[in-house]
């Protein structure tokens, strides 16, 4: 059960690290990969965005998955 729900509070993290450094600049990216804000004086990158949302997706697969296996094996 511990298990199940660190899984997915580390999908929500990852999704929100995903949104934070990557979706809301979506549209900032040059052809380089590469967005720069200029009030924040950060740049970010395109392929992060491809990292955190494997991330995200593999926690919250991962911790589905021991949920559907706890809810079976008490049957």
């Amino acid at each position: 059960m511990i298990a199940t729900l660190l899984c997915l509070g580390l999908a929500i993290i990852f999704a929100y690290f995903y949104y934070v450094a990557y979706f809301r600049w979506r549209n900032c990216f040059n052809e380089a990969g590469r967005c720069f804000d200029s009030d924040a004086g950060v740049v970010y990158l395109q392929q992060s965005g491809i990292v955190w949302l494997l991330l995200a997706v593999l926690a919250l697969v991962a911790g589905l998955f021991i949920a559907w296996h706890l809810i079976r094996n008490k049957r």
